[in-house]
Formats: C-alpha cells, sequence, structure tokens
C-alpha cells in the first residue's frame, strides 16, 4: 500500500492574537480525493512534529499563506534529497505557481475534486508525473465537492483552553466580488458556485463537532440560497461562525435560528451603515468580530485612532487588526506594483502583522506604530483571551439549553475553565 503523507507546513503567528489552532481546510479536502488504496499520513507542523526522518513514498505539500512558501519549499528540498517526489498544493501555491513550481517536483493549480487528484497519483505510480497540472479556472462541478475527509486530523491538537475549535466547512465557492486586497476572485474566479443544499446538511449533520465554521467567502451573495440553507439547518442545531451574512432583518434573524454564533465583519469606516449593521446582528445574539484592514490609501493616523474608539463604542466582541499586505494577484498590489509602493518581497514577513509597502498619509513605522496601538488600545480594558472565553462561554451555555452541549474526553470541565475567568 502507498504511503502518502500531506504536510501542512508552520508559519509564523501573529504576536498580539491569543494562540489557538484551527483545522486547516485545504488538507482535509485534498485527503477526501485521494484513492482509498493508498495509506494517508497528514502533519500540521503548526500543531504536529515533522520528524527528521519520517519516512513516506510521497508527499502532498498543501499551502494556504503566503508566509508558508518559505518553510514549504525548505520541506521539499529535504524531502526531494532524499528521493522523495513532492507535490504541491492549494491557494499559496496557486499565488507563488512559479517559485514554488521551481522547488517541488509537480504543482497542482486549481481545485482537486472531480478525481484530479486521483489521476495525479496515478501518473506518480506510473513513474510519470508531470511538472504541472493546470486546472486553473477549469472548475469541476460542484456536485463533485463532498465531505472532507477529517478522520486525518488530531481533534485533541485543535481545542482552547479545553474546549474543541470549530470544524470548518464549505458551503459555496467563488466569490462575485472583487474587493480590491483580496485575491479570491483571481483563485476561484467571480462566479458564485453554491453547493447543492442536501449535500452541505448532510456534511453537517454528519459532523461529530457541534461548532462549525463555515468558511464561504461571503454569506452575501444569492439571498434566497442563504435562506434556504439557514432554514436546512436549523434542525441540526449547530452553532456555526462565518463570514458576513447579507445585511438584511430577515436573513440575520434566519441565521440566528440556524445557530449563528459569530460572525467575522469587516470593518472599515465609522459609518451608520457599519454601525447599524454591527447592531442588527447582536439585536439578534450574534456575536462581532470585527476584521479591520490598517494602511488603505484613504486612512490615516488619526482615522485609525477614530476606528479603535468606535469599535469600542460599537461594542463589538472582538477585533482582529492586520496590515493591508499586498499578496500576489490582488488588485491593490497590481496599483502598487505599478507605483513602486512594495518595500520588499520577504514572503516569511508577509503576516498581515508587519508593514511591507509604503502607506499614502504615513510613514511604515507610523503605520507599524498603529498597528501596535490598535491592538493595545482595544484590548486594554479587556484583554483579548478573556474576550474570547466570553465567546466560548456563550456557546457553551447555548448548546446546554438546546442539549446539544458534549463534555470533552479526558479534560477539565468547560464549566470549571468559566469559574476561573469570572474569578
Amino acid at each position: 500500500m502507498p504511503h502518502v503523507t500531506i504536510i501542512y507546513p508552520r508559519w509564523p503567528k501573529i504576536p498580539e492574537q491569543t494562540e489557538f489552532h484551527l483545522p486547516p481546510h485545504g488538507p482535509v479536502c485534498m485527503a477526501a480525493e485521494i484513492p482509498a488504496h493508498y495509506e494517508v499520513t497528514f502533519i500540521d507542523e503548526n500543531v504536529d512534529h515533522l520528524a527528521a526522518d519520517h519516512q513516506t513514498d510521497v508527499v502532498l505539500l498543501s499551502m494556504m499563506l503566503t508566509c508558508q512558501v518559505p518553510r514549504g519549499l525548505e520541506i521539499a528540498a529535504r524531502f526531494r534529497a532524499a528521493g522523495v517526489k513532492v507535490i504541491a498544493g492549494g491557494i499559496s501555491t496557486m499565488l507563488h505557481a512559479e517559485e514554488v513550481g521551481a522547488g517541488v517536483d509537480a504543482i497542482f493549480l486549481g481545485e482537486v475534486e472531480g478525481g484530479r487528484l486521483a489521476k495525479v497519483l496515478a501518473d506518480w505510480e506510473k513513474g510519470a508525473l508531470a511538472a504541472k497540472y493546470d486546472y486553473f479556472h477549469d472548475f469541476p462541478p460542484i456536485e463533485a465537492v463532498g465531505p472532507a475527509r477529517r478522520d486525518i486530523l488530531n481533534h485533541e491538537r485543535y481545542m482552547y483552553r479545553g474546549v474543541p475549535m470549530v470544524d470548518l466547512v464549505h458551503a459555496s465557492r467563488g466569490c462575485r466580488f472583487n474587493c480590491f486586497p483580496c485575491a479570491t476572485a483571481y483563485l476561484g474566479g467571480r462566479q458564485f458556485r453554491p453547493r447543492p443544499i442536501d449535500k452541505v446538511i448532510e456534511e453537517l449533520a454528519g459532523l461529530a463537532n457541534n461548532r462549525i465554521f463555515l468558511v464561504d467567502n461571503s454569506l452575501a451573495q444569492d439571498r434566497q440560497w442563504i435562506m434556504d440553507l439557514f432554514e436546512a439547518m436549523k434542525p441540526l442545531k449547530k452553532k456555526f461562525v462565518c463570514h458576513p451574512i447579507l445585511d438584511e432583518e430577515a436573513v440575520v434573524a434566519k441565521a440566528a435560528e440556524a445557530g449563528c454564533w459569530y460572525v467575522y465583519q469587516a470593518i472599515f469606516d465609522t459609518s451608520d451603515v457599519i454601525r447599524n449593521r454591527v447592531k442588527r446582528l447582536k439585536d439578534h445574539g450574534i456575536g462581532v468580530e470585527a476584521a479591520v484592514l490598517l494602511g488603505p490609501d484613504n486612512q490615516s493616523v488619526d482615522q485609525i485612532k477614530k476606528l479603535v474608539d468606535f469599535l469600542l463604542e460599537i461594542d463589538v466582541e472582538m477585533a482582529e487588526f492586520s496590515i493591508l499586505t499586498p499578496f500576489p494577484h490582488t488588485p491593490v498590489t497590481t496599483q502598487f506594483e505599478k507605483t513602486g509602493r512594495i518595500l520588499h518581497k520577504d514572503w516569511r514577513r508577509y503576516t498581515t502583522a508587519e508593514v511591507v509597502f509604503q502607506p499614502k498619509h504615513m510613514t511604515p513605522e507610523e503605520l507599524q506604530e498603529m498597528y501596535n496601538y490598535a491592538w493595545t488600545n482595544f484590548y486594554k480594558g479587556s484583554s483579548q483571551s478573556l474576550r474570547m472565553s466570553r465567546l466560548f462561554q456563550k456557546v457553551v451555555r447555548a448548546e446546554m439549553e438546546d442539549g446539544t452541549y458534549q463534555s470533552p474526553p479526558r479534560l477539565t470541565s468547560v464549566r470549571r475553565h468559566w469559574e476561573l475567568d469570572r474569578a
């Protein structure tokens, strides 16, 4: 039985964040497409140890982030030196195809479903591995997307204070929007591709974990589909996190009924539109984690300070501050390259925690200082770990009320964690 090892390289963590780890989604989607006659091992370097003498027949390198690329290429060089073929795929392989392709035996560009990954592995077994498998924007039928293979995960590694983290699920692919800092339009096309709702529900119902993260790019692309999805989710009593929801009263109400726990909401100004959007979510019992981008050309030092004050005023539960980063194949990068505003391309430093471009209304040093200011001042009155604990208190309480709470095995009582937090 041939042995495949899927490796998800480690990357530099954002020091300001409370450390926790979500199970990665790309590797479990990839694993679902590996034929049954292969033995599969998964190593997430962020929580697992990659032994120097690890033995395998072939490596599938799965990379999502730009800052994973340097480490991924180090791993590839090590295995290739031992005569093991390395095949790379994932988002950052698509964004850095030429660079990654030069350091591995084969690159896979695109989505793996529809028998495509099986063909690659069959070529490897025959000794006929091609240097590139290019399915870029040649999307498989969305019906071909089945349940991810989560049995490869070591779930005990994905906990926060003894509480299981979310499992990641996508109900759709593609995004019809084209936001200036985002590479989604380049990667997945601007066509919204929803999965059949019955297939989504089947996957969700099969999860042992009651907590999920719908990793769809946006839940604001097709109103009727979103309403139908939320209605179908209600009987499952799952508790879910997601990216922005269509800002309509009926849609948000339906999301709350379906178990929406909290939303990652982009907050880019201090307008009443944002204020009212956050209020609508909170009025329906949905928590808000503000996703805040620092450094766009319309921001100054004073505006960043006002934005932090605004977040405290509208009482969002959490905030995550990211520095605008010119990732390859995004509209902002095209603009910055034309005007010479990109300072370097040291991918290890493309973490969104470090300034790598010339801002318009401040120096790089000033923007870095404002990034530190935002994290420090937002969490000054209530620490990040305490705020995060409160979000988990909320979901545990909801699960206990509807009878879906499951006590983690061999771990200290979750109730005791909350008592300690409140003490």
